[in-house]
């Protein structure tokens, strides 16, 4: 056997396809009875396709998953600008000067951003370097770095988040992003449900071990999470370099949660496919919801929540997820409104209580941007021990495009060490 991947996400689907086009030999072993990884779409819970993950092809124009989507003949939708249908502040709409203030200030704070980054010098919180104290300045750091990155502003990295900034088309799939990746993967030698414990390096090949049993290859390539491997989930003996650890853990995962309602009869809270809803932050500790109604005409909406309001959900459970989402909803609609247009219950996603995942996607810590290209280019084992996943990914961290580009490189890289 020449390669053992670890993991079915997008990057071990990547990586397999690509050393097969190589021609070499290789088992991806999955933990999970899945294919596709944190790219997961949902079926049965909500009766219409739910990306429990990844929802969007960023970056389409150079994405290297959308030429596949549209030669498959996937339905795909640009949501370039994502406009609210209603912005919500102090408990009622904005007025057009206020919706055109919000939008103000999101450009001061991202070229506020960029510009402190291209002064350059050291490394700075997210946080330190964009407006403060205006009325919409917390709302648009709640929004660019708790909802769309995962976390705080006061703990991101400056040169992380302007490196990684998402720019051009964002294509939804109507079939589901998950379904896609997954498609990609199938005929792939996977073996689900095969958790790898531990990955031997210290001879002239590697060993993945696990209560399953042990396998035996020339070489290797890792795409599980940086949470996953923060919290030891998988062991190496010997133990990884300092400088490997050190980037696993300058890149740790961030977190976006998701809760979908279904409607309970045929209202539509008077909004039309696709609305959007967003409101002001309210008081230091607020975290409002962003919320995206009846995509692709369905009947279902789907609140996102980011960040430390994400993690506290998650330790509390789908219960509270779902009173908080509900609160969330009644602020633009008022509770009885909300109760008589969703049905009980919701769906939750839970990457953060997953050991598997332990988060949604990763970004850099302060002074850590680097550890990206580090973790990506480590070459352990004469080159035959690899990392690849979206944290490996300098330009598009936290994508599934990212992810690809990373798998398919670390398989590369891989072929050329076993010559």
């Amino acid at each position: 056997m020449d390669a053992v991947v670890i993991g079915a996400g997008a990057a071990g689907i990547a990586a397999a396809r690509r050393l097969l086009a190589l021609g070499r030999t290789v088992q991806v072993l999955e933990a999970g009875g899945r294919l596709g990884g944190r790219a997961y779409t949902d079926g049965a819970s909500l009766g219409a396709p739910f990306d429990h993950g990844a929802s969007w092809i960023h970056v389409a124009e150079t994405n290297p998953l959308t030429p596949v989507a549209r030669a498959l003949g996937y339905t795909l939708r640009d949501e370039r600008r994502r406009v609210r249908d209603i912005l919500l502040t102090e408990g009622r709409p904005a007025t057009p000067a206020e919706r055109a203030a919000h939008d103000d200030a999101a450009e001061a704070w991202e070229a506020a951003a960029e510009a402190r980054d291209a002064a350059g010098g050291a490394d700075i919180p997210l946080a330190a370097a964009v407006p403060r104290g205006g009325p919409w300045d917390a709302t648009i750091a709640h929004w660019f770095s708790d909802i769309i990155s995962g976390v705080g502003a006061d703990r991101f990295s400056l040169r992380d988040y302007v490196a990684t900034a998402l720019d051009g088309a964002n294509l939804q799939v109507a079939e589901g992003f998950g379904t896609l990746v997954a498609r990609l993967g199938e005929g792939l030698p996977v073996r689900l449900g095969a958790p790898v414990r531990r990955l031997r390096w210290d001879g002239a090949g590697v060993t993945a071990e696990g209560d399953w049993g042990a396998l035996r290859a020339r070489a290797a390539i890792v795409t599980v999470s940086t949470g996953v491997l923060a919290a030891g989930g998988l062991r190496f003996a010997p133990d990884l370099p300092a400088e490997v650890q050190s980037a696993i853990h300058g890149v740790p995962q961030g977190l976006l949660s998701k809760v979908a309602l279904r409607a309970s009869g045929p209202g539509r809270l008077g909004l039309g496919p696709f609305a959007r809803l967003g409101r002001r932050v309210a008081a230091p500790g607020d975290a409002p919801m962003s919320w995206m109604l009846w995509p692709w005409g369905r009947d279902h909406v789907v609140g996102f929540i980011g960040g430390d309001a994400a993690w506290e959900l998650a330790r509390q459970g789908p219960a509270a997820a779902e009173a908080f989402a509900r609160e969330d909803l009644a602020r633009f609609f008022g509770a009885a409104e909300v109760a008589r247009s969703l049905a009980p219950g919701a769906v939750a996603t839970g990457w953060a209580e997953d050991p598997l995942f332990r988060g949604a996607y990763s970004h850099a810590l302060v002074g850590q941007h680097g550890a990206r290209a580090a973790l990506r280019d480590a070459a352990l084992a004469g080159g035959r021990l690899r990392f690849a996943g979206e944290a490996c990914h300098p330009r598009l961290a936290g994508t599934v495009g990212g992810a690809w580009e990373s798998g398919e490189h670390a398989a590369a890289e891989i072929s050329a060490a076993l010559g």
